[in-house]
Parts: C-alpha cells; sequence; structure tokens
C-alpha cells in the first residue's frame, strides 16, 4: 500500500527517505503531514531546547534516593525519582 519516499529536509536541504512503515505509523497516529526534517535535523532541533534546561537535585519520597528533576522543587509537593515515578504511573 505504501511505498518508500524522497523527500527534501527544510533545514539542511538534504533528501532523507520517509519509508512505508514511517507512512503507516504516521496513518496510524492519524499524522496528516509529511515530516519536514530529516532524522539528525529533528534530534539536533530536540536537543537544542535540552541544552538550557536546569536539572535540580531533590530526594525521592518514595525510595530516598536521588531524584534529578528539571523544576525547582517545592517542600509541600513529593518529588520522585524516574524509577519510582513510572511505577506509581502504573498503578
Amino acid at each position: 500500500m505504501y511505498e518508500d519516499k524522497t523527500l527534501t529536509c527544510k533545514d539542511c536541504g538534504n533528501e532523507f527517505t520517509f519509508t512505508a512503515g514511517e507512512q503507516e505509523f504516521y496513518a496510524e497516529k492519524g499524522f496528516v503531514n509529511e515530516p519536514q526534517r530529516c532524522k539528525d535535523c529533528r534530534d539536533a532541533r530536540k536537543n537544542a531546547s535540552r541544552e538550557g534546561r536546569v536539572m535540580h537535585e531533590a530526594t525521592c519520597a518514595a525510595c530516598g534516593g536521588v531524584a534529578k528533576i528539571p523544576f525547582e522543587p517545592r517542600e509541600d509537593r513529593p518529588v520522585y525519582c524516574s524509577e519510582c515515578f513510572a511505577k506509581m504511573r502504573e498503578e
């Protein structure tokens, strides 16, 4: 049903392949627009916003370990490490 397409990245101008599998994934998710950037430019754009992020350390309310979080912890709200937070979401 889907065939690989060659697209041009709007940032770097290089050609990249929009595979049949990726097209199927986009269709399943309901995305109507094709990607406009190659994987390298998408990754660079995603990581650019993370570079300026300040991480804070806090004590996990569940296990007592160190939790690194991207926001200033408050005394009136518990903070959880990644593992404890994931366990809580599963429940």
